[in-house]
């Protein structure tokens, strides 16, 4: 073999082998700078393998070397029924997913302070004014002096007794003379409502016997004066809106009195004394029919009686618009 085909010793054998199939095939010869620049890409190429080969030892060693400490730091599984503390605490982290941060749960709402408890309120949850009753007009209107000193007249709410003072009507002078009996000279409790005047510029009010507690039903009954007049017999409801708080209970109160026939629901009805056959008053030119209203509401003082129409005519009167007396 020619000297030129001697090959050094880093040539490894692979190398002489291709060189050997090539000058078997006939191949031209090959001087040293040629066959060192085709041992060189030889080797080159092998070393690129090598190094990959090495790379791929090495990424499998630190595959190897990341699951066997996995193994060593993970925890061991708990039982079901053990659950952990965070997970009781935070239903929306178990639900969240793999990877993901648990929602952040809503802020708690401040405890809200409880409400006002009936012990919390005024001693009286019914609001009245302190009055000395100092004169009594009939059985639903009074006089009082406030404890500012002032002198009120007060006209009860919800309530309408017979007439005792102009004229009067049955059962008029006994509910008058109750009320007296009862209120004069004593202290009152007065409840307003929603409308505290009435236009004839009197204070309206609810009367209290004592100081009330709750305004309840059984209260009202033992306590309130308006509704004592109602279960007597004394009065009869008069509803005059927006004053209407005890509206309901004093229906109630008026029924019972009236299927038990006390007071004025038993009394017997009383007829008018017929003096004529039309009556008119000395302060109006007006003449009625005996049983009209507006001639109820004549002060028997002021009464002229008439025996017939011609007569009433004859004296300058003329028929009541509402009666329709004959003219």
């Amino acid at each position: 073999m020619p000297e030129k085909f001697l090959y050094k010793q880093h040539y490894d054998l692979t190398t002489a082998r291709a060189v050997q199939r090539a000058i078997a095939a006939g191949a031209a010869p090959v001087d040293s700078r040629t066959l060192a620049d085709l041992s060189g890409r030889r080797h080159s190429g092998q070393t690129v393998r090598a190094h990959l080969v090495s790379i791929c030892a090495l990424l499998l060693l630190f595959v190897a070397a990341l699951a066997g400490c996995g193994a060593e730091t993970s925890p061991p599984a708990e039982k079901p029924a053990a659950q952990s503390e965070e997970a009781a605490v935070s239903p929306a982290a178990e639900s969240a997913p793999s990877g993901e941060p648990a929602p952040a749960e809503p802020a708690k709402a401040a405890p809200q302070k409880p409400a006002a408890q009936p012990e919390d309120l005024n001693e009286s949850a019914v609001k009245t004014l302190p009055a000395r009753v100092t004169g009594v007009v009939d059985g639903d209107t009074v006089h009082v002096r406030l404890e500012s000193g002032k002198d009120e007249k007060v006209r009860f709410i919800g309530v309408d007794t017979p007439e005792s003072t102009r004229e009067v009507e049955p059962y008029g002078k006994e509910t008058a003379a109750h009320t007296k009996k009862r209120l004069e000279g004593k202290t009152v409790y007065l409840e307003l409502d929603a409308s505290e005047r009435d236009k004839y510029g009197r204070l309206l009010a609810y009367v209290w016997l004592s100081p009330p507690e709750d305004g309840g039903e059984a209260e009202v009954r033992a306590k309130m004066f308006n509704a004592k007049l109602l279960l007597a017999g004394f009065a009869q409801v008069m509803t005059v809106p927006p004053n209407v708080k005890y509206a309901d209970l004093f229906v109630q109160f008026q029924r019972e009195a009236r299927e038990n026939g006390r007071g004025l629901w038993g009394a017997a009805p009383q007829e008018p004394e017929a003096k004529g056959a039309f009556v008119g008053s000395v302060r109006s030119n007006k003449y009625h029919y005996p049983d009209c209203r507006w001639a109820g509401r004549i002060s028997p003082a002021n009464e002229i009686w008439f025996n017939s129409a011609a007569d009433a005519r004859a004296q300058g009167y003329e028929p009541c618009g509402v009666c329709r007396p004959p003219g």
